[in-house]
């Protein structure tokens, strides 16, 4: 698969990429990666045939399969026409029933075993019993995505592509996804944000407005490649920030002392009783001189602050953000929440049917893991005092509690940037304050203005955690719901950043086993199907 020269453009006319050129060898399982907004999907979509480039050429040797990100373009059709296979199941049944037209037998193309293979594809992603002719629009986002991936198996192409493929699965689900990348002979290219799937690829390609990156090895190669780069960048800003200063220093020393010899100068000439067209040309000469200097000295400190402008434009975002978040009220360890033999019921059906204790200490860190089903909203709404359980009792001491969701429904999109940070500002910050924050968060003056609608994940995670520390007091607790979905490396890291300057208590759901280390998760809580079970977090994998 090829990419030769290709150019990008937005339908307002924005590039995207330009002139980018990409050679991936058969058998290679490969990472697209970059920044929000680098053109990752498109490119995908470029590579499927589902967009066609400005300029360039696409060559691949087979029509790939591609499992996009997102998939309610498909709501209206059923399992066989979103894996466009109707017609094809058609004509077997119209075959199998007496129709041996040379248009049936031309669209099977002796392709006796396809229904067998369905429901065996089906059935390996644990989707055994699916009807083919069931509405897309009635399935879960997880079970749409392994429909997809068990197209995979179905279509057994040579080219597979993959975008975000493990951001509606749920563990068990995510493992089979890993067991397929690992053992698969496709070609391989996936976008993803998974540090556990990249890291059982074998090359990372970093896309860029002009050009893509080939690094050797899988994310944990790249990363450290990365921090060389980032390390030998930082390096540089450093040695230019002191040659400025230096240049600074004796420019500075340069004027005092050719101000002081054309003090001296005149001195000399004011007593040598010299004619007044001899004292001019005298001045006029240092005047020049003092100006020539000058001029030199600019140029050079004018040079290096340019040089050193360009090298803090490279440096990555996170380098550039400060947190400042309060200190919770409450002192560590205090007891936050005990509940004891607690249940809920949905008409019939009953959660935690042996009841659940559980109890929570200000400063801790825990993951909630579970299936759909398995009552994780439930319990996190109790936690938050939405509900109230149908059995057992809940004692909280919890009096502010920030629960951050998915599509980050705090923010609210009718507002500006400016306007949402305002909400939050309960400490009462002037204008300039709040502007000041915001930009320490990425926002500058081009944003305050701009409806949050317009923000993309990474900027509302942002936003959100800007909202945050404009507060008089730090939330007593922190809830994150699979807040690593959607976001780039970058923004990852930066919410990592975030969430550790953070010293109050925090609760995450998540399936991204790194995101739960980095931000040091001490226990874990499962519900699964209804049995609940706390484990420690022993240094090892907090989800094991």
């Amino acid at each position: 698969m090829q990419l030769q020269n290709v150019t990008y453009f937005h339908p307002n006319k924005d590039l995207l990429f330009e002139n980018i050129s990409l050679t991936i060898a058969p058998h290679e399982k490969a990472a697209l990666i970059g920044n929000n907004g680098a053109g990752k999907s498109t490119l995908l979509r470029i590579l499927a045939g589902e967009l066609q480039p400005a300029s360039g050429t696409v060559i691949s040797d087979s029509k790939p399969f591609y499992v996009p990100q997102q998939f309610g373009q498909f709501n209206h059709l059923t399992v066989a026409q979103a894996l466009q296979l109707e017609d094809k199941l058609k004509a077997l049944h119209a075959i199998l029933d007496g129709d041996v037209s040379e248009t049936n037998m031309a669209l099977l193309n002796d392709d006796w075993a396809l229904e067998e293979r369905c429901h065996e594809a089906l059935e390996a992603w644990g989707l055994e019993g699916l009807d083919l002719h069931q509405p897309m629009q009635q399935l879960s986002g997880g079970q749409k995505t392994k429909v997809f991936l068990a197209g995979i198996g179905i279509h057994q192409p040579d080219i597979v592509l993959l975008d975000e493929p493990s951001n509606h699965l749920d563990s068990d689900a995510r493992s089979l996804l890993y067991d397929f990348i690992e053992n698969t002979q496709c070609t391989l290219l996936v976008v993803s944000h998974d540090r556990h799937l990249l890291n059982l690829l074998d090359t990372m390609l970093e896309l860029s407005k002009r050009s893509i990156t080939v690094y050797g090895g899988n994310y944990e190669f790249y990363a450290t490649q990365k921090q060389i780069e980032h390390n030998a960048l930082d390096q540089d800003v450093k040695s230019k920030e002191k040659a400025l200063r230096k240049a600074k220093e004796t420019e500075r020393e340069a004027a005092e002392r050719q101000a002081k010899l054309n003090a001296r100068g005149k001195k000399k000439q004011e007593k040598s009783g010299l004619p007044t067209i001899s004292m001019n040309t005298f001045r006029n000469n240092a005047e020049k001189t003092t100006a020539r200097m000058k001029d030199a000295h600019s140029n050079k400190t004018g040079q290096l602050h340019e040089e050193l402008t360009e090298l803090r434009k490279a440096l990555p975002d996170m380098d550039k953000m400060k947190f400042g978040f309060e200190n919770p009220s409450l002192h560590k360890g205090k007891v936050l929440l005990t509940a004891k033999a607690i249940r809920f019921s949905y008409g019939t059906r009953e959660l935690w049917p042996e009841g659940l204790d559980l109890q929570l200490r200000s400063g801790e860190r825990l993951s909630l893991k579970g299936r759909n089903g398995a009552g994780k909203t439930t319990l996190i709404n109790i936690i938050l005092g939405r509900l109230q359980p149908t059995a057992g009792t809940v004692e909280s001491a919890i009096s502010n509690a920030v629960y951050i969701d998915q599509d980050y429904s705090l923010i609210n999109n009718q507002l500006s940037v400016y306007e949402q940070a305002a909400q939050f500002n309960t400490a009462a910050l002037q204008d300039h304050e709040i502007k000041t924050r915001l930009a320490r968060f990425l926002f500058t003056h081009d944003y305050w203005d701009k409806p949050c609608s317009t923000l993309s994940g990474g900027e509302k995670m942002r936003l959100m955690l800007c909202c945050l520390t404009l507060a008089r007091q730090a939330p007593d607790v922190i809830i994150l719901d699979e807040p690593t979905n959607n976001l780039d490396m970058q923004n990852i890291a930066i919410l990592t950043t975030a969430i550790n300057a953070y010293n109050g208590t925090l609760i995450v759901v998540s399936h991204d086993r790194y995101f739960l280390e980095e931000v040091r998760v001490e226990r874990s809580i499962d519900l699964e199907g209804g049995w609940f079970a706390q484990r420690a977090h022993d240094g090892g994998d907090p989800l094991k």
